[in-house]
């Protein structure tokens, strides 16, 4: 790719140049032509807030899709939470007499939110163990089976995601 020599120049070659393929190729994996936009927006996004990712690009439709899956990742990891706390709100809800307020569920969002951030820094299968573990309320033995591997390793994801989480809490 040639680089212009100013930043903001070079994104909008990068832009003009690979946008429509981007989309088309996220429409494809998605099937969805909304949700490909909204991505290919992101993924420009995250150009933008990182111009040191255009210094010696050399292959930009190899850097955008690899961008695109990481977002794809995270967007899914996060659906994945959602799911599970709406699942969880919804036992709860059918189970209490009364009804979480708009500010409770509000606040427990963006601690599942800050907890996916904070799980970000862990492999899939870490974080996959402790969700099960602390949402789903599974057994160390049953995480494992479920991810096919000891109990042991099962301990160490665990103990691995507690240390990622409090490394991040402010003293």
């Amino acid at each position: 790719m040639n680089i212009a020599a100013n930043p903001t120049d070079a994104i909008a070659q990068l832009y003009a140049s690979h946008h429509a393929w981007l989309h088309a190729w996220l429409r494809r994996k998605l099937g969805c032509s909304h949700g490909a936009a909204d991505l290919a927006q992101d993924v420009f996004v995250r150009i933008l807030a990182s111009r040191d990712a255009l210094c010696g690009m050399r292959e930009p439709r190899a850097y955008l899709t690899t961008t695109a899956q990481r977002l794809m990742v995270d967007r899914i990891r996060r659906e994945v939470i959602e799911r599970t706390y709406l699942a969880e709100l919804a036992i709860v809800m059918e189970n209490a007499p009364t009804h979480p307020s708009p500010e409770q569920i509000l606040l427990t969002l963006e601690a599942l939110g800050q907890i996916a951030d904070l799980l970000a820094g862990v492999s899939a299968k870490a974080r996959e163990a402790f969700l099960l573990h602390y949402l789903e309320e599974r057994s160390h033995a049953e995480i494992a089976a479920q991810l096919q591997v000891s109990t042991r390793m099962v301990h160490k994801y665990l103990v691995q995601c507690l240390v990622q989480c409090a490394a991040a809490r402010p003293d």
